[in-house]
């Protein structure tokens, strides 16, 4: 599973998210790969259709750092959603078009496949001071 109960945020509005962070390697020679079909999701020509995605799948806030080094690069991703696990299963079967389209470049750039489902991290630690 992917969420303890601390994991739970508030969100502005008071509505209790359950949060998720993983960091995924990028296939070699795929960083470029990766960068563009972020920034098409985010501001260019697959904008609405990721926003429709991540509502659909009850993702309120998703963000995505791309990290360097020395063993190759790779993706950190946090996310908030009502029901992680529902969400990503609703990404490996919809048969939305940007579902599909985020499929296939998931598994072009992290050879994942997320119609075979997407193994949760373990967390090891949550430090919250005053806790």
């Amino acid at each position: 599973m992917f969420i303890t109960a601390r994991n739970l945020r508030a969100t502005a509005r008071g509505v209790q998210m359950q949060c998720v962070a993983f960091a995924v390697p990028i296939l070699p020679g795929k960083t470029e790969t990766s960068r563009d079909g972020t920034r098409s999701a985010v501001e260019g020509e697959r904008k609405a259709a990721h926003e429709s995605s991540r509502e659909r799948h009850g993702i309120s806030r998703e963000a995505v750092w791309l990290q360097q080094t020395p063993g190759g690069d790779l993706v950190v991703v946090y996310l908030e959603a009502k029901d992680p696990q529902a969400a990503f299963a609703g990404m490996g079967s919809s048969q939305e078009p940007f579902d599909q389209w985020f499929r296939d470049h998931v598994r072009e750039v992290h050879g994942i496949d997320l119609a075979q489902g997407f193994p949760p991290p373990e967390q090891l630690m949550d430090y919250q001071r005053g806790r």
